[in-house]
């Protein structure tokens, strides 16, 4: 008996993990003017994590790296090309030109921190 409550809390916990870090999507932030949108790296993520953004628009981000971590040393928007070094405690500014309407991915360089921009027509 014992051992079916353990596998089911086991099981349960892979689930609650599972759901955590790959099934949840937080709520997208809109970005409603052309100022630089702030994005804070703490605790293992970007907050805000999902920023909506017009599509066709120059977008300008200014990251504040709070996290220690060597995964957070350096943010990566894969399908735009663009890179960016995040040093600890200074705010890093990368302008994106202007963005396709879609969504794109930005993360660390070991893919574990995840954030999106929506660009939106």
């Amino acid at each position: 008996m014992s051992e079916l409550i353990v596998t089911i809390a086991g099981i349960l916990a892979i689930m609650l993990i599972a759901r955590w870090f790959w099934f949840s999507a937080p709520q997208a932030t809109r970005a409603e003017s052309r100022q630089p949108i702030d994005i804070l790296v703490q605790d293992g993520a970007y907050l805000p994590a999902a920023i909506e953004v017009p599509a066709g628009q120059a977008v300008t981000l200014r990251f504040t790296r709070r996290d220690a971590t060597p995964c957070a040393e350096k943010v990566l928007f894969g399908d735009l090309g663009v890179s960016a070094d995040l040093p600890l405690g200074k705010p890093q500014t990368v302008s994106l030109g202007p963005l396709p309407a879609g969504t794109h991915e930005f993360t660390c360089q070991m893919g574990m921190y995840r954030g999106r921009l929506i660009a939106s027509p």
